[in-house]
């Protein structure tokens, strides 16, 4: 059985959904450490100059695991990504299908960014179709740190092969460990597709939401390299 892991992220980009549609069962990490400079609260949409990040103001304290981070509610942040997406977004083909479900989640003031990176996951996995076992760190409620944790949780869901990201080895993974464990590792290999984009050069790994709402129903067909 393939597991892929993986933090939970504010509008994933397109290599999060391809390791969730390729796994069997994918693993939420939402009680990690908070990685101030990640992507756990932030990402990158499209606008006519480029790359536009997205972020989600958050209180940080020093060390506080990702299911204690609290959001800033005391900036408009909300308002300012809805008016980014409506803006940049609004004559994309898609647009229109999407657009309720961004207007409901930013008029909900969110507390914990957890809460709000979940919705977000949840409603994406039902849109681009994927039918993958999802589960979450948290309520698996395992032992240890760095590969410990990765063996525990894979031996948790049943798992018997590791689906890690492309450099895994070279950076946090213990191959000895994890072959003394009796699991198997298989590197994600993928390529950032290109499909139609608005406002010039192609700009690759964005956020989900710049392929959906180019893409409609082929867009995990464009994640999974299947179309033409």
């Amino acid at each position: 059985m393939l597991v892929g892991i993986h933090q939970l992220h504010y509008l994933p980009w397109l290599r999060y959904f391809e390791k969730i549609a390729r796994s069997d069962v994918f693993i939420v990490l939402d009680n990690i450490q908070y990685n101030k400079n990640g992507y756990q609260n932030r990402n990158r949409i499209k606008g006519p100059e480029g790359g536009v990040l997205l972020t989600v103001p958050v209180l940080d304290k020093f060390a506080q695991p990702l299911d204690a981070v609290q959001i800033n509610n005391r900036t408009a942040w909300r308002k300012k990504h809805l008016r980014s997406l409506q803006q940049y977004y609004r004559k994309a083909p898609y647009y229109a299908a999407h657009a309720p479900f961004f207007e409901a989640v930013y008029s909900r003031e969110w507390e914990s960014l957890n809460s709000l990176n979940r919705e977000i996951l949840g409603y994406f996995i039902k849109a681009l179709g994927i039918t993958t076992r999802v589960e979450y760190a948290s309520e698996l409620n395992v032992p240890g740190e760095a590969t410990t944790r990765l063996i525990h949780l894979m031996q948790a869901v049943g798992g018997s092969t590791y689906y890690s990201g492309a450099h895994a080895v070279d950076t946090y993974l213990n191959l000895e460990a994890m072959n003394a464990a009796g699991l198997a590792v298989t590197p994600q290999q993928w390529k950032a597709p290109t499909y139609p984009q608005s406002y010039g050069e192609f700009v690759p790994d964005l956020s989900i939401v710049d392929c959906l709402l180019h893409c409609g129903p082929e867009t995990m067909r464009v994640i999974l390299g299947e179309h033409p």
